[in-house]
Order: C-alpha cells, then structure tokens, then sequence
C-alpha cells in the first residue's frame, strides 16, 4: 500500500548516507521513526532489528507474518518480535511491497546462485559481522544474526511456493518509514550485491533519516 509521509525532510534530527557495501547501526528510541530511501532505486537494504534493551528478543519474520497474514510488508505492517511484541510500525510506504522472506546475499549463496569464483564477493552476512566486530557496545554475536527484510527488494513467491528475484519496483527516492514501539536496534546492510540483475549490478547508496518523537 503506497502512504506518503507527513514528515518534513528538514525538521529531521539525524541524516547519513550509507553507500553500498557499508553498515549502519543504531539505537533508535521509543517513539522516533526512521526513514530509509532507496536513493537512486532498486537498492536492497537488509535489514535486522533487534530490542535494544534485550538483544535476545528481535524481528521474527514468523511471528510477523502469522499476525498480519500477509508474505509482504508496508504500510500498516507491525515488525513483530520473536516474544510476538510489536518492534516497529511501518507509517509510511512509498515502494509499496518489501521482501521478508528472501534472506540476505553471503558467500555460500554467492557460491550456490552465481559462480565458485564468486564465492569471497562481499556479501550483507559480511556487513554486519563487520558491524558486530567494529561495536562490541551492542553485545552481538554470530548467533543473533537471524531472520532479515529486504527493504526495496522484489521476491515474488511462486505458485509452487518457491521464491524468484525479479526486477525491482522501487525506484530513485522512494522510502519506507518505520515507528519503533520500543527501543529499538538497527542494523542495516546496504547490498553490495554484484551479480544480481535486479539493481542492474549496480550497488548504490541510501540515506537514512530519523525524526524524534
């Protein structure tokens, strides 16, 4: 469901852009919403949450898509945690459709999808235990990397039940907005994906934005 936000670009507190094959990572709090932008389209933004006070409790793509009954994400969908509470709300869309079931580009699937040669390509699993190893304040480990979305990524499921890759329906500027229900970490892997036609193999950056409550 495509929603326009209602918030003003220049009354946000926090902007970063973060180019393709880099990390972000954050807390943000109670109330403040986040908004990722797909800046020049057909980017994928994988993406983990977790509870910033409790790391163990975070983003279950089970919980999430039992609750709202819906493979997809956007606007009007509640991220649910694996305790099933609410971490995030997306407030406003303007993509239309997000991906949370295709999971997130490493070295083995490089291997598996494109090519043995393809194997030590950086991949988003790299990215964020790059992030976990560089913030250690965080208290993650390889254990708490776990189910991801794909922010802009298009993965239809197939009659079958099985999952293709198809081109993009984002586009340059389109965003997703999200309200954290609790304290909420972010840790995103901007894809450095080169094989992959949907971004026409070519990685480009985002920009994160973060208005308070």
């Amino acid at each position: 469901m495509i929603k326009e936000s209602k918030l003003n670009k220049g009354s946000s507190s926090f902007s970063q852009t973060v180019d393709a094959g880099d990390y972000f990572i954050k807390v943000i709090e109670k109330g403040q919403t986040i908004r990722i932008v797909d800046s020049e389209g057909n980017q994928a933004a994988d993406t983990l949450f977790y509870n910033a006070d409790d790391v163990t409790e975070r983003y279950s793509v089970t919980d999430t898509i039992r609750e709202q009954g819906n493979l997809y994400l956007t606007a009007g969908s509640l991220l649910k945690t694996n305790e099933n509470n609410t971490l995030l709300e997306i407030t406003a869309d303007t993509c239309g459709r997000h991906d949370t079931v295709g999971g997130a580009c490493s070295t083995e699937s490089n291997t598996v999808r494109y090519d043995l040669e393809k194997r030590c390509m950086h991949a988003c699993r790299d990215s964020w235990m790059l992030a976990i190893a560089e913030h250690e304040e965080y208290q993650l480990t390889k254990d708490d990397i776990t189910h991801n979305i794909n922010f802009f990524m298009n993965v239809p499921v197939t009659k079958e039940g099985g999952l293709t890759f198809e081109d993009g329906i984002s586009a340059p500027g389109k965003y997703v907005e999200l309200t954290a229900h609790m304290n909420v970490l972010v840790l995103i892997s901007n894809c450095p994906q080169l094989n992959n036609p949907c971004n026409a193999y070519n990685p480009t950056p985002i920009e994160i934005l973060i208005w308070d409550a």
